[in-house]
């Protein structure tokens, strides 16, 4: 059986500022940079991504440029998106269509996302990501902040997003 610990280890996968893992698996070198309005980045940027049992949540974020989701292998990741009109929409990333899975799911630049593992010990899936993603593109979501922008969601954004700790930077 194929268990997270056997993504993390085959995959060299870290441990991410959003929850999960990750490793950044491709970056455009061969193309010219896309200048964006924080500065130049690659064409095409992609990652693996994996959700355990033992860290299931991706915590609220907003990324500048759009990103693919692609699910490979586990169990179904439920995508909670908060639009720049104030509209919640939700998504599941699986491998069954029957049960109206997706198996890829686009979110615009622009837009807040929670993702959390929807049973089960991991998902592994695959991001494209398009300008390609640098950390200066990435805003991790504070509660207080996010409730005061979408207050009709705020026990959405509460469960979803890491604890508010203003005397606590967030990671990068």
């Amino acid at each position: 059986m194929i268990t997270a610990r056997h993504w993390i280890d085959a995959l060299g996968l870290e441990a991410h500022v959003e929850g999960g893992y990750f490793r950044r698996t491709y970056q455009a070198d061969h193309r010219p940079r896309t200048r964006t309005p924080g500065g130049d980045r690659y064409a095409v940027t992609s990652i693996h991504y994996l959700l355990t049992h033992w860290s299931p949540v991706g915590h609220w974020h907003l990324n500048r440029s759009d990103i693919l989701h692609f699910h490979h292998h586990g169990e179904p990741i439920t995508y909670h998106l908060l639009h720049p009109d104030g509209r919640h929409s939700t998504a599941v990333l699986g491998q069954d269509p029957d049960a109206g899975q997706l198996l890829t799911v686009a979110v615009p630049g622009g837009t807040w996302k929670a993702s959390h593992l929807t049973a089960g010990d991991h998902a592994l899936i695959s991001e494209a990501v398009v300008p390609g993603f640098d950390y200066a593109d990435l805003t991790l979501g504070r509660p207080h902040e996010l409730v005061a922008r979408f207050p009709e969601h705020a026990a959405l954004i509460h469960r979803y997003c890491r604890p508010d700790r203003p005397d606590q930077p967030l990671p990068r």
